[in-house]
């Protein structure tokens, strides 16, 4: 009977996921945080097979030395980053992706964008302490919404933000320009313009070589003072150290923000978390029942066709 190992699940939340635990012809295994579970390198030792939790797991040599029977990675979504897919290659592991869905990511982006502009936060926890109306938000209505980056997730923002009276403007790549135009969207002449003019800045682009740290100092510091900075895609989006001292000079006066350079936190004297002018939640873009039920199902049916002969 193949072992099934799901790495880095830290809420055991697959445990809930059917899909997971129907097939009787593979035993299934969730474990929480690798350097927190005692029997990790136990059970991973004896593991035919991983299914990750999109880029939690690290898969590298110091990995894979702990993994001999290892013979195939199921991926939620899309391979990225977080495999080493020459390492596997030479190893006789095959990898394989998934499918999954931009709606939870996108909701999250939105809940975000209105928590931080209408200040909703900081009011329920001044209210907590006993007080009443500490904070002064604002709507989002005639404000121009830019997008960096604009696939899935980027156009479901885009129509959230539409349907708020928003102004929206896309910069991206040369695609991202094309279909936003044909879209009749506003595509800035600069990227210079593009910075200089949004109130709400919202990242959408995937972590690849070509992408990574592309949103620089300089481009930050052209925001407004009153401008909001969301990034639910990846932190590596953003030039290192850039954010936080975009913020300490006040362009852009907020930042909200699902993703981090070092995942999980467990520190709470975690820099970001102790700024009143970030909004930060633990990475949960991705993290909803029905996003699961998508991924799970799809990484799962991967798992079943692999050890059929497939």
């Amino acid at each position: 009977m193949p072992l099934v190992i799901i790495p880095d699940d830290y809420q055991y939340a697959t445990k809930q996921i059917q899909a997971l635990h129907q097939n009787s012809d593979f035993e299934v295994i969730c474990l929480a945080a690798l350097d927190r579970e005692p029997k990790a390198e136990e059970l991973l030792s004896k593991a035919d097979a991983l299914i990750l939790i999109r880029e939690r797991t690290l898969i590298d040599e110091k990995f894979l030395s702990k993994t001999p029977n290892l013979k195939l990675i199921s991926q939620t979504g899309k391979v990225a980053y977080n495999i080493d897919l020459e390492l596997c290659k030479q190893r006789g592991i095959t990898v394989v992706e998934g499918a999954g869905s931009p709606v939870a990511a996108a909701e999250l982006t939105w809940l975000l964008i209105q928590s931080s502009i209408r200040r909703f936060t900081p009011s329920v926890e001044m209210m907590k302490k006993g007080h009443w109306q500490t904070e002064f938000g604002d709507t989002v209505a005639g404000k121009t919404l830019g997008i960096v980056g604009y696939g899935k997730i980027g156009q479901l923002v885009a129509k959230y933000a539409q349907s708020f009276d928003m102004k929206i403007q896309v910069w991206g790549s040369t695609r991202a320009q094309e279909q936003a135009r044909q879209e009749g969207l506003i595509v800035p002449n600069s990227r210079e313009e593009f910075f200089q003019t949004s109130d709400v800045i919202t990242l959408h682009q995937r972590l690849v070589k070509e992408t990574a740290g592309g949103i620089t100092f300089a481009d930050l510091t052209k925001m407004k003072p009153t401008a909001l900075l969301v990034n639910t895609a990846r932190s590596g989006l953003v030039e290192t150290d850039a954010l936080e001292k975009a913020l300490d000079l006040g362009t852009p006066g907020f930042a909200a923000l699902d993703v981090f350079d070092i995942e999980p936190i467990w520190d709470s004297n975690y820099s970001l978390l102790k700024r009143d002018n970030v909004l930060c939640s633990p990475h949960i873009g991705y993290v909803t029942k029905s996003c699961y039920d998508i991924y799970f199902e799809s990484a799962f049916k991967n798992v079943e066709r692999y050890f059929s002969g497939d």
